[in-house]
C-alpha cells in the first residue's frame, strides 16, 4: 500500500554494511532513497511513494548483479577444470607433475570416478583451501593415491563431495595416479567424527585403503563445524 513519508527519513533504515561493496547503480539508488530532500521553502518534501516497491527495486537490481557475479564464478571454474584436466593429461604422458597454471601451488595427482554417482574428477596435491576451492584435495601426510596404506582425500560438502551424502556400502571408487596405475576400492562403510579425532586416517585392519572426507552436517550454511563426515572403502583383493 502506497503512503505519505518524510524523504527525510531512511527508507531503508537497515541496509545491510555489505552494501559499501556493492555495484555504483544501486549505491546510488540507495542513496537516492535516504537522501535529504527538502522543498523551496526548507521543509521536507512528500511524496507518495511504496516502500515495498522501493524494496523490490532494490532487490531486483541486487539479484541481476549476483547473478552476473556468479556467472563469472562459472565461468572461472569451469576454466580452471579445463586446465587441470589438461595438466592430468601431461602429467600421466609426462610422468612428472604438472601446474595447472604458473602461480597454482598444486597439480593433479589422481583421477577419483565413482559411476555409479556420475562423478569423475581430478584430485590435486594437498589439503590447503586453494587446492580445495578446485578439486578434492590428496592429504600428504597419508599414503599416494592407489599405493599401500591409507591414501586421504578430503573435499567441500557443498562441492565436490556433496555426493558423499548418497553413497552405500558396497559401492566402487575407482582412483587412477598419474603413472596410469588404476585401483578399484569398495566402500566399507560411513562414520560421523569429530575433526579432532583423527584416528580414521591411520590403517587399521587392512593396509590398503582410501578414505574420503568432508564437512558435516551436509546442506548447511554453516561453516567452521567440529564435525566430518569419513567414508572408507577398502582395495579389491585382485589389486592387492
Amino acid at each position: 500500500m502506497s503512503q505519505y513519508v518524510d524523504i527525510k527519513k531512511p527508507l531503508i533504515p537497515n541496509f545491510p554494511p555489505v552494501i559499501s561493496s556493492l555495484p555504483p547503480v544501486i549505491l546510488s539508488l540507495s542513496k537516492d532513497l535516504n537522501t535529504d530532500n527538502k522543498g523551496s521553502t526548507g521543509s521536507p518534501r512528500k511524496v507518495k511513494i511504496s516502500r515495498r516497491r522501493i524494496t523490490i527495486i532494490v532487490f531486483a537490481l541486487l539479484a541481476v548483479w549476483n547473478l552476473g557475479q556468479g556467472g563469472y564464478i562459472l565461468a572461472k571454474a569451469e576454466l580452471a577444470q579445463w586446465l587441470i584436466a589438461s595438466a592430468w593429461q601431461q602429467s600421466t604422458t609426462q610422468r612428472t607433475a604438472i601446474k595447472p597454471w604458473p602461480w597454482a601451488d598444486t597439480w593433479p595427482v589422481a583421477r577419483l570416478q565413482m559411476p555409479a554417482h556420475n562423478i569423475d574428477q581430478y584430485v590435486l596435491a594437498g589439503s590447503s583451501g586453494a587446492s580445495l576451492a578446485f578439486g578434492p584435495g590428496h592429504i600428504f601426510a597419508s599414503a599416494a593415491p592407489t599405493k599401500q596404506g591409507n591414501t586421504v582425500i578430503a573435499a567441500h560438502r557443498d562441492t565436490h563431495f556433496s555426493f558423499l551424502e548418497q553413497v552405500k556400502i558396497g559401492e566402487k571408487i575407482t582412483v587412477t595416479n598419474t603413472e596410469g596405475a588404476k585401483r578399484e576400492y569398495t566402500i566399507q562403510d560411513m562414520h560421523i567424527v569429530d575433526k579432532n579425532d583423527v584416528a580414521w586416517i591411520n590403517v587399521d585392519t587392512n593396509p590398503y585403503q582410501l578414505t574420503l572426507v568432508t564437512c558435516y552436517p551436509f546442506n548447511t550454511l554453516t561453516t567452521g563445524g567440529r564435525l566430518r563426515y569419513v567414508v572408507r572403502a577398502v582395495m579389491q583383493p585382485e589389486y592387492i
